[in-house]
């Protein structure tokens, strides 16, 4: 079975396999009890990316659950 990779309390980027800090976000909570999932290529020219205040192209949870 798969492990859920870690995503930031703080941007929701989805994080690489074993990584468990974000780098943007060093002090941020992460989670991989989250849910949802988008793929942003270009932010300057996506709705979904203005919508969600993403700036950086990369992988995306669309709600991150920290307890």
């Amino acid at each position: 079975m798969a492990k859920n990779p870690f995503a930031c309390g703080e941007c929701h980027q989805i994080l690489p396999d074993d990584i468990d800090q974000c780098s943007r976000h060093p002090s941020a909570p992460v989670s991989s009890d989250w849910t949802g999932y988008v793929v942003v290529m270009d932010p300057s020219r996506s709705e979904i990316a203005a919508r969600l205040n993403i700036e950086v192209p990369g992988s995306y949870a669309l709600k991150v659950n920290i307890r």
